[in-house]
Order: structure tokens, then sequence, then C-alpha cells
């Protein structure tokens, strides 16, 4: 009986929401910021600024973190991005990351094709135009079965269970919450690059709330602040 239910919750969820919630959805949001803690320790930020002009919609991004032990710098992270959409549509992608001493990349361009082409610093080739971008933020990233890296640009497919509603804490707010677990959907990929986050978004306004993965340590982005 209870799988039954979440099973309609779920149809439910995706027809009435989903159905109409586009990337346009976020057109009152101008600013997103997001903290991003190591084992309870904030090391560093995530920012989303949100523009639309006319047909088209503009999301960029800016991240950074760094991480060191007794004074050496273990890892330095730094990336920019941005997105673009014409109603409600991706036409083009594009960013930089510096990772230590690597330096990687992803460009994406819809075709006269209508299908993604994708040059990245680990893959490329075309996609379907329904292939998402794996940010957070777009809560459409629920219903597909494929992202890109939004840092090397390889596909990753994946799968998505929903694992019901839940009420979280953070910064003494409470929060009603739709909580969803992501993994990979492909044996191929090293196990360090396999796909296994959890994900919680407003169950009202469907918006990005948190995310934690665990990779030699707990790792967790938590809204700070929004505009």
């Amino acid at each position: 009986m209870k799988k039954y239910s979440i099973l309609v919750f779920i149809i439910l969820f995706f027809t009435v929401n989903l159905a109409s919630s586009h990337v346009s959805h976020y057109k009152k949001v101008k600013f997103l910021k997001y903290g991003l803690f190591l084992n309870n320790k904030l090391i560093g930020n995530h920012v989303f600024t949100f523009n639309k002009n006319e047909d088209f919609f503009y999301v960029k991004t800016k991240g950074s973190f760094k991480v060191d032990k007794l004074g050496v710098v273990l890892m330095d992270y730094k990336t920019e991005s941005e997105e673009v959409y014409k109603n409600d549509k991706l036409v083009k992608y594009n960013s930089k990351t510096h990772q230590n001493d690597k330096k990687k990349f992803v460009n994406v361009i819809l075709t006269d094709k209508n299908n993604l082409f994708i040059e990245g610093s680990s893959y490329k080739g075309e996609s379907e135009s329904t292939t998402i971008i794996g940010s957070w933020w777009n809560h459409e990233i629920v219903k597909n079965s494929k992202q890109i890296s939004p840092i090397s640009g390889r596909i990753i497919k994946q799968k998505v269970k929903f694992l019901g509603k839940e009420t979280i804490s953070m910064d003494g707010k409470n929060y009603n919450t739709l909580h969803f677990h992501f993994f990979s959907d492909d044996e191929k990929p090293e196990k360090k690059k396999k796909l296994n986050m959890h994900v919680w978004y407003d169950s009202k306004t469907l918006l990005w709330l948190k995310a934690s993965y665990n990779k030699i340590g707990k790792w967790e982005y938590r809204l700070l602040e929004i505009k």
C-alpha cells in the first residue's frame, strides 16, 4: 500500500508540477547562493544569477572551494559557467574549471539538426536536445535519464529514485521537501566517477535546497541566500 501511494504521488507530482514548470519557472529568482560544506565545515560557495531577456533566459554560475590540512592546500577549485535557454530550451552552454593544475572545459551548442553538440575536456560528440546540464538548480533534472557533466562534458546515464516527502532543517529553518536519490545507470565509469547524489527540493516552489554525497568525507551544498 505504501509503495502504491508513493507511485500515485510521483505521477501527480510530475503531471501537475513539472509538466508546466520549465526553466522560466525561475524568472522571479535573481540570485541563489549555496554554501559547500565538508564534514560540516564551510569550505566554499556556489552562486547562481538568473536573467531573462525576451525569449532568452541566462543562468550564470561561479563556484570555488579550497581544502587544506595543516596549512597544505589539498584541493583548490574554481569554476564558471553560463547556460542559455530560448523558450525554455537549452541552446548554449559553456564552462571553465580549474582544479589544482588541471583545466577542464565544456562547450555545448544546439545544432540545426536539433541535437546538442558537446565539446568537453572528456567528451566530444552529440546528444539528444532533451539531455540536461547536470546542475541541481534545474528541477527538471529529476525527469531525465541523461545529464551532461557541467565540468567535463561527459554523458552520465542516471536513474532517479524518489524517496518521499521529508522535513529538513537548515540555518534554524524547517523546510518541507521532496527527496531524490540520483545514481549512475552505467557500469562503465570508474567508481570515483559514479553518480551518487541525494538532492532535496522545496515541495511547493521546487527550489533546490540541499544536495549531499560522500567522497572521503561528507559533502553538502546548502542554500544560504535567495533574492
